[in-house]
Formats: C-alpha cells, structure tokens, sequence
C-alpha cells in the first residue's frame, strides 16, 4: 500500500486516538515512563510527576552528543508534560490528589506500598476521584509471597526463566540487551489501562490496575511457562529456530545474514538454490533431524558470496531473509525512514536528534514525536495554576523545596 493512500483519510486536528484523555504519570526509570509514553504518543496528556531533583533517567548515559540530555530520557519521556512535587510531604501530596482529581488515568511504578504511605495510594486516589484508573506497575506485583520485594527488569528477566533460555547454547543464562521487562510492563501498563477506560466508559467504574514485569515476561513467554509446569525439557537454541530447518544466522564474505525456510514448499526452492535439489523432497520432521547437515550445505553456500547477493537472490525467490544490521546500519535503511522510525526532534536545549518514533500507525489519527522530552518543572506554572495555584503560592512551594 502506498502510504499516501494509507493516510488519504487521516485527521489532523487531534494528537492521535486518545486525545481527550489525561494521564497523571508519577513514575521513575523506564517501565512506568514507557507506558506513560505510549499513551502520550497515542494522543493522551501525559502530566509528568517528578521529584524536584528530577528522576533517574535525566542523569544516565549515553547522552545527546554536545549535550548534557540523556538519550533515555528524551526516548521515553517525549509528548509529556512535566511538573516536579515532592510526595512525601503534606503540601505536595494534597497538591498530587488535587491533580489527580483532573485525571482519567494515574501511572505508578513505585515499590507496592510506597505510595499509600505517603497517602497517594489508589485508596487515597479514588476517594478524590471514585471513576479513577489507577495503573500500579511494579516486579512481581502489588500481592503475592515476593510482592514487597523490589524488582528490576533484570531480576525479572532471570526470576520468570527467560534469560535461561537467551544465548548461544555453550552459555549461560543471559539477560535480554534492551529493558525487556521494563518495556513489556510499560506496554501491558497501557494496554490496562485503555481496556480499563473502556470499562468505566460502559459502566462509570474505575479499577485499580495491577502490572508485574514478572507476570509480563512469563505471559509472552511462548508457551514456556506451561511447558516447565508440565517439565518438558528446554534447550537453549541461540540463532536456531526449535520449530524449523535450516534457519540460522549464516556468515558472508561481507557480514551475516540471518534466513530460512518453515515451509516444505520453501525448502524446495532454497534447495534448489544452493545446487542440491535433490533434498527438496525433506519433509519439516526430516529436517528437523538433519538440521546440522542443512545448515551446514545453507552456510557453506552464503560463505562465497556477500550479504547483498545473498539477500536479494533469497528475496527475489520468495524467501524470508535478512541482513544482519547493527542499531547503526538499522538506522541507515530506506524502510525505517519510510516507516517514521526516526524523527527529527528539538530538545529543549536547541540541539536537534533523530528520535525512535510510535511503532502503532493510525490511518485516522496519526501519531508523531509532537514534542520533545521537557525540562523538570516545566510545566509548573501552567498546570498548577489551573488547580488554583497562582505565582505567589508557587513562589512559597519553590522556597519550601515542595516544587
């Protein structure tokens, strides 16, 4: 499809689908920003709360080049506003529920209990707003024997099982290169919390939304966890495919390229295409069980020739491959600027980087990168102002460390 004819009805007087709602985000690091971030970059109003001295993510590597701005921080936090209150003290606490009482949904990543000590828990929460949709996002949940237990994404990534299975099979378990955890509970965080608001638009009753980065890893686990209950033995595969053969991550004279074939039909054609039709004939079973010998013949085959030759001749044949890219050359490519993968976006301090856009496309309601990460507090004045805080009082709660 051409993507002007994907768009040809597309508005442009909204922010995405959820223009309309308001997010009350106070969170930290990434797994409460990400699913903050996701509504934000659906259309919602995504109020940032951040402590005074700001969150975690403002103060980590990498950072934009020339800049002091965390490349985390403007990835994850673009599209919001942000106001900064201290929730541990009374002033800002009442400050907090006042907001609060503005707002379709609350985003918290908090350890479980946290926030009802400092009285902005989802009971504190609903009695200023009853119809709240209260989103708590934490590692191993807001019940269970390991609730009060903190949880980071790489202890959830080795408590579910997962990194048991990551790596090569002469390895040990390994964690994931990117915050799965953390970006598997930010998402199932919005996926909550747009099924919760679609409850309270039926009958008027708001929820209080339970996340667990554990619960999000063992539920996209492929079936893994009912395999283990059940002991079916695992076997770690690295760059194999349990269910197929050959697929495999091949080398070239230039880099790899990583293909295969899971359908008979398929393997016709790549038999023919590395000169041994005469294998053709292998079902998916068979190959299963001479999956060394495949890719032995498929390895040798690709080891004379470079991943643009490699590629194109499996592509033209109707073949699923692919060159083996860094972030960097993944960067380069015609189909992730296509696809709006990177925008262009001014940060606050006047420097300008190419930002991962929304990955969900909306025909209707496109989604953009509309604004970049702001400054801590920016957003004070204006938010605050409109609960009845004029300058003076802001003044005094700036003196008072509160804001």
């Amino acid at each position: 499809m051409d993507r002007d004819a994907f768009y040809a009805r597309a508005r442009h007087d909204l922010t995405g689908p959820l223009a309309g709602i308001r997010v009350v985000e106070a969170t930290t690091t990434w797994a409460g920003p990400m699913a903050g971030c996701l509504l934000a970059d659906f259309g919602a109003q995504v109020i940032k709360v951040e402590h005074p001295e700001g969150e975690i993510a403002r103060r980590v590597p990498p950072f934009v080049p020339d800049s002091k701005l965390s490349i985390f921080n403007e990835t994850v936090n673009r599209n919001k506003q942000c106001v900064s209150l201290d929730l541990r003290v009374p002033a800002g606490r009442d400050l907090f529920l006042k907001l609060c009482a503005t707002a379709d949904v609350v985003i918290e990543n908090f350890k479980p209990g946290t926030f009802d000590e400092w009285g902005v828990g989802y009971t504190d929460v609903a009695r200023v707003k009853p119809d709240i949709v209260y989103v708590s996002i934490s590692g191993f949940g807001q019940f269970g024997p390991l609730s009060s237990r903190p949880g980071y994404d790489p202890i959830a990534q080795n408590f579910s099982g997962w990194s048991s299975l990551n790596g090569e099979p002469s390895c040990g378990p390994t964690k994931a290169p990117t915050f799965l955890g953390d970006d598997l509970g930010g998402m199932h965080g919005a996926l909550g919390a747009m099924a919760a608001l679609m409850h309270r638009a039926r009958t008027g009753e708001g929820q209080h939304v339970d996340i667990a980065l554990t619960d999000g890893l063992l539920f996209q686990s492929n079936g893994n966890l009912t395999i283990g209950a059940l002991g079916i033995p695992f076997k770690r595969w690295g760059n194999e495919f349990s269910l197929a053969a050959p697929v495999n991550r091949y080398q070239c004279t230039d880099g790899y390229i990583y293909g295969g074939v899971l359908l008979d039909s398929h393997w016709k054609v790549l038999s023919r295409l590395i000169g041994r039709p005469e294998l053709g004939a292998a079902k998916g079973l068979e190959r299963l069980e001479r999956r060394d010998e495949l890719n032995d013949l498929v390895a040798a085959w690709c080891a004379t020739r470079t991943t643009a030759e490699v590629s194109s001749t499996w592509t033209e044949a109707g073949l699923a491959v692919t060159r083996v890219n860094t972030y960097a050359e993944a960067a380069q490519e015609p189909h992730v600027a296509a696809r709006d993968m990177l925008q262009p976006t001014t940060l606050v301090d006047g420097s300008e980087i190419p930002l991962t856009g929304p990955a969900a496309k909306f025909s209707r309601t496109p989604t953009r990168v509309r604004t970049a990460a702001p400054a801590l507090g920016a957003d004070n004045a204006e938010v605050f102002g409109a609960l009845g805080v004029d300058a003076a009082e802001l003044a005094r709660l700036r003196d008072a460390g509160v804001v």
